[in-house]
């Protein structure tokens, strides 16, 4: 189980981007990266090919390291590090400012 997953909000903690907010949009786990909606936008020049008839200028949001996000808890409405506890024989994600569920 992943400390952070697709559909969380996040705020980015360092780099470029930091103190920006956003919701995961993708998660890599081979590189330990996620993409985040509006940070860190990369932008590339396309030409015309035969998928994409105009030619201009695309950005898109680029991945940055997990370890420089923290999920954003629903309960608390903080930045925060997340724990697992056990709830009903099933495993959760737990805020360790408030001790409120995650998931």
């Amino acid at each position: 189980m992943r400390k952070v997953k697709q559909g969380d909000r996040v705020r980015v903690i360092a780099g470029n981007g930091k103190g920006k907010t956003g919701e995961v949009l993708r998660v890599e786990p081979e590189g330990n990266k996620v993409v985040v909606e509006n940070v860190n936008i990369q932008v590339k020049h396309q030409g015309r090919t035969q998928q994409h008839r105009e030619p201009g200028i695309l950005e898109r949001e680029g991945p940055i390291h997990i370890s420089n996000v923290l999920p954003i808890c629903p309960s608390c409405d903080q930045p925060t590090r997340v724990g697992f506890d056990t709830v009903a024989g099933e495993k959760v994600r737990v805020c360790k400012k408030c001790e409120g569920t995650i998931d």
